[in-house]
């Protein structure tokens, strides 16, 4: 019996060994852990390079600095922020379920996280209502969106989000008592329960939601009316195509915007509200929060690398010819030249 509880003790391992109220050490080892280790740390390193790519390219060249791509360059902040902060510690968390950085920050990592991430929905929603405004009046739209309302908007996003997200921590205790979550040193929970996930899914989901998905099934109401006069003339020569195309279109990409969000953002609501108390422990949370980082690696592949605008930009990034030439030179839009 000694020898048998020798050799426990030395398999057991402790987040901090020294101090006797330490967590153990969960060390997933094997090569199905290894190899998701290694998945999720490239997600993060593409999720910080592309839209480190996108920021670079608006911060730039003088031709993207319009209200439109302002909303996507804080879009591009929020989700940079995602894979540069919150997916590396989260990684971390996974590989031996230890919290290495004290109570302070396991009280502000949350509200932090939550804070990117709604100031992402956010962007999402403003990006929508500018889109709207676009194709809908065109003609008063230079008028009624400008830069400065813009960053206005931005401002209110960012700060309706740092505001909206301390206020729900704090109601849920997190804030100030993480030691009543918590059972030993090393450990970092969040714990939410099913009211608070009523009232998250409400104002973080389903407001947001309903609003990004009326507006472009609006935009592609207004698309279709648009493409059929624009196409009446080729219509004969084109047999049509003309027209059918230019609805295929823009049914494909606001198809992508619309699945894409909603596909990412239901799991994670439905599994909160499926509980009367969910923790950040448990598998199904941390398996649809990863989802929802994931979106900040999907973002720039729908807002910006879709344009041709974009793949210019990437071009002179790369190869490093950005310093080479002046950003009010170069233009990124051949076609209308």
């Amino acid at each position: 019996m000694d020898i048998t509880e020798d050799q426990h003790n030395m398999t057991v391992q402790y987040c901090f060994p020294d101090n006797n109220l330490s967590c153990i050490m969960v060390v997933r080892t094997g090569p199905g852990n290894m190899l998701l280790f290694i998945f999720l740390s490239c997600i993060s390193v593409c999720t910080v390079f592309l839209n480190l790519l996108v920021i670079i390219s608006i911060s730039h060249f003088k031709q993207l600095h319009t209200p439109t791509n302002l909303l996507v360059l804080s879009l591009a902040v929020a989700d940079l922020l995602v894979g540069l902060i919150v997916m590396p510690v989260k990684i971390m968390e996974l590989v031996d379920n230890c919290w290495y950085l004290g109570k302070t920050a396991c009280s502000l990592f949350p509200v932090i996280v939550y804070i990117i991430v709604s100031a992402s929905n956010g962007s999402l929603v403003f990006i929508a209502i500018d889109r709207y405004i676009a194709i809908n009046d065109p003609l008063l739209y230079s008028t009624k969106i400008t830069v400065f309302k813009t960053s206005m908007f931005i401002v209110i996003n960012w700060s309706c989000s740092v505001l909206y997200n301390f206020l729900f921590y704090y109601f849920e205790g997190h804030l100030l008592q993480t030691e009543k979550f918590t059972s030993c040193i090393g450990e970092c929970v969040v714990a939410q329960d099913f009211s608070s996930s009523i009232a998250d899914l409400v104002i973080s989901f389903i407001c947001p939601c309903s609003v990004i998905i009326l507006l472009y099934m609006k935009i592609f109401k207004v698309a279709i009316q648009q493409a059929k006069t624009v196409n009446a003339v080729e219509y004969d020569n084109a047999h049509g195509r003309g027209v059918k195309g230019s609805k295929n279109k823009a049914a494909k990409t606001l198809g992508i915007v619309i699945c894409v969000y909603v596909a990412i953002w239901i799991p994670y609501y439905i599994s909160s509200v499926s509980f009367e108390s969910i923790t950040s422990l448990s598998v199904v949370w941390t398996v649809f929060s990863w989802l929802i980082y994931t979106n900040s690696t999907v973002n720039p592949l729908i807002y910006a690398i879709f344009y041709p605008w974009f793949r210019i930009s990437v071009k002179y990034i790369i190869t490093c010819r950005i310093f080479d030439s002046s950003p009010s030179k170069v233009n990124l839009f051949p076609e209308c030249s």
